[in-house]
């Protein structure tokens, strides 16, 4: 029973910190930097393996119209525009993050995390190339490259916070 109400605790607060996350963001064109990565990342770090859950969440209310995506916007329309594969990939990259983080091995948390980071990209470039019709490497420069430093920042700050935290 323990393990239950601590997955929708945690969920819930993640689900949230998500959303907040989509708040804080710097706007590039055509996706803009959020801190919602960091909050994904740190799902994985503290639910495990059912890190994926607060995320599906996150990206079905959005789906279903609940203004909870990058400032505010919502719907299917957000899947479908050109930050869509990012917020799909968000949901993969919680379940790297959280199986990485079930090893006691630091460099496969690590690894996990970055692995995790990357997937973020590799669906979210994709999407942008296919949504956009950019060809692949226009939308690696648009939509992976400019975020690189920030992500490194958001995968070592999930990894200490992680080892601050257990």
């Amino acid at each position: 029973m323990k393990q239950r109400s601590q997955v929708l605790a945690y969920s819930g607060t993640f689900l949230a910190l998500v959303a907040a996350g989509s708040w804080i963001s710097l706007p590039f064109v055509p996706v803009p930097l959020t801190l919602q990565t960091l909050f994904v990342l740190l799902s994985g770090v503290f639910m495990k393996r059912s890190a994926a859950v607060p995320i599906a969440l996150y990206v079905l209310l959005g789906a279903a119209g609940l203004p909870i995506f990058h400032n505010g916007t919502a719907g299917i329309g957000v899947l479908l525009g050109p930050t869509g594969g990012y917020l799909i990939g968000f949901i993969p990259a919680a379940s790297i993050a959280g199986l990485a983080y079930e090893r006691r091995s630091e460099r496969g948390r690590i690894a996990g995390l970055v692995l995790a980071a990357g997937v973020i990209h590799l669906f979210g470039v994709a999407w942008l190339a296919y949504s956009a019709s950019l060809p692949l490497p226009q939308a690696i420069l648009l939509g992976a490259v400019p975020f690189i430093p920030g992500d490194a920042v958001k995968v070592a700050a999930a990894y200490a916070i992680g080892k601050r935290i257990q």
